[in-house]
């Protein structure tokens, strides 16, 4: 009797220990649609997540990482404390410093949970050997141990947390803004050496990714969005079209492509409630 207890026991913890795998793996698909991960980690046509897209800069060209599990060539030897310290410490596993244009400004903020849930979905991917491609920085942009002094500037360590004054649904859009889909690293001015305008947050730049101007999302009703209603921003997220009828182009339509369209209607709807609640600022981008 007491062996067919233990044996029944001992199913019984596989199973769940299964089931709680499944849904991180689950889980972590999902967070990783909404942090745009597939579009800076995969060449166009190429293999997802095998890293070597080109992200253009003032500074020069980066070239993002593999990150599928493969243990030679991707993130397949690192440990969860690795994984964890990539994002919110933004150090690789030798301890070097991360270039910012690995948002890990913004990945700080994602919860321990979300983040191994993350990792638990990438390592269920098939892993692809693809060693990779150096980044073309000019001297002196290139010398990582200068990342301290930007550090020091311009890097606040997170995680996020919720502002009591305001609802769940307005810190869970937060959560996703500033959070995993890091929406301030594209819409907020940047200053000379590369750090974001706080003061200008989400109005918009003349010099997005690959030189393309970034719309004002804040509800300035002249310059933003503040003509829009709710619906019309949950629409944009989830399919790319504009109250005007026209479809997003460039970074945000591969935005909504590979990630964003993913998004249930309820989180959809607190990032509506999250911009409908910022500060407008009047800020016209583009003529």
């Amino acid at each position: 009797m007491r062996r067919h207890v233990l044996a029944s026991l001992l199913v019984w913890l596989i199973c769940a220990g299964t089931s709680a795998a499944q849904d991180a793996v689950q889980r972590g698909e999902y967070l990783v649609h909404v942090g745009g991960c597939i579009s800076c980690h995969t060449v166009p046509g190429g293999t997802p997540f095998a890293g070597g897209r080109a992200l253009a800069t003032p500074f020069g060209t980066f070239y993002s990482p593999n990150i599928t599990p493969d243990a030679d060539t991707g993130i397949g030897r690192w440990t969860d404390t690795q994984f964890l310290r990539a994002l919110r410490e933004g150090k690789r596993p030798d301890g070097a410093y991360y270039f910012p244009v690995f948002p890990y400004t913004s990945f700080t903020n994602i919860t321990d949970a979300d983040a191994l849930a993350i990792k638990a979905y990438l390592f269920s991917l098939k892993p692809v050997h693809q060693v990779d491609r150096a980044h073309d920085v000019a001297f002196p942009f290139s010398w990582r141990f200068l990342q301290f002094g930007w550090r020091k500037l311009f890097f606040h360590e997170g995680p996020f947390r919720p502002d009591p004054a305001h609802d769940v649904a307005y810190n869970r859009g937060a959560y996703l803004m500033t959070a995993l889909a890091h929406c301030g690293e594209c819409h907020t001015p940047r200053n000379s050496l590369g750090g974001l305008r706080s003061s200008l947050a989400l109005s918009g730049t003349r010099d997005g990714p690959d030189g393309q101007a970034v719309p004002n999302i804040t509800p300035d009703r002249a310059t933003g969005i503040g003509d829009w209603e709710t619906d019309d921003i949950v629409t944009l997220l989830q399919t790319g079209r504009t109250p005007e009828e026209s479809s997003v182009t460039g970074a945000m339509r591969e935005a909504v492509r590979d990630g964003l369209h993913f998004l249930t209607d309820q989180d959809a709807h607190a990032i509506a409630a999250y911009l409908q609640g910022q500060k407008p600022i009047a800020h016209k981008v583009g003529g």
